[in-house]
């Protein structure tokens, strides 16, 4: 391109020097329609110079924007993998001090079977609290009408009158919610 500049205003030159040694109504024609083509011919490339330039700026923008949404994928896969391998770890942590009681509590060598019981009450409870904690709750079944987004009819009890229809009438087992959401449906027998 710069040759293509330079031999311009070398033509230009030479057209002057033509033009001064003729009259001076030809070296102004001459002038203006040399000016005029090496603006057209600068017009031409100049729109070809802007096209190519912003060709190679979205070229880099697109590769750069490529580059972060890999980098982004890769990170939340990486992330991902660990929330899966590592995700019970406050799970854990929370349970490890019951699991610490119950091994002082087999570690214990009394014989007196009110002390045992006192014992095993203390961890159940301890250990109720903690899923507490965790967000896991029991599903109450007592006296509760029969709802098969909680409960699981294992049997129908029949006979046990009007007011009894449709309510839970005894709890085989225990379900539970983590926060809000059904885990284990509660297994119960259902009056009929």
């Amino acid at each position: 391109m710069e040759e293509k500049d330079i031999n311009i205003e070398e033509e230009i030159t030479e057209n002057a020097s033509e033009a001064s040694e003729t009259n001076e109504t030809s070296e102004t024609s001459e002038t203006s329609t040399t000016s005029d083509s090496s603006e057209e011919e600068t017009s031409e490339q100049s729109p070809l110079e802007k096209a190519e330039e912003e060709i190679a700026q979205l070229k880099d923008q697109y590769l750069r924007a490529r580059a972060e949404f890999e980098n982004y994928r890769k990170r939340t896969i990486k992330e991902k993998a660990e929330l899966i391998l590592n995700g019970g770890e406050k799970t854990i942590t929370a349970i490890l001090p019951v699991l610490d009681d119950f091994e002082r509590a087999l570690a214990d060598q009394t014989e007196d079977p009110e002390a045992i019981k006192q014992g095993m009450e203390l961890i159940y409870h301890k250990f109720i609290k903690t899923l507490e904690g965790l967000g896991v709750k029991k599903i109450e079944t007592e006296e509760k009408p029969f709802d098969v987004d909680y409960h699981e009819a294992i049997a129908m009890v029949p006979g046990m009158g009007d007011d009894k229809k449709g309510m839970v009438i005894d709890c085989v087992q225990t379900g539970y919610t983590l926060n809000d959401k059904v885990i284990r449906h509660a297994k119960v027998a259902v009056g009929q």
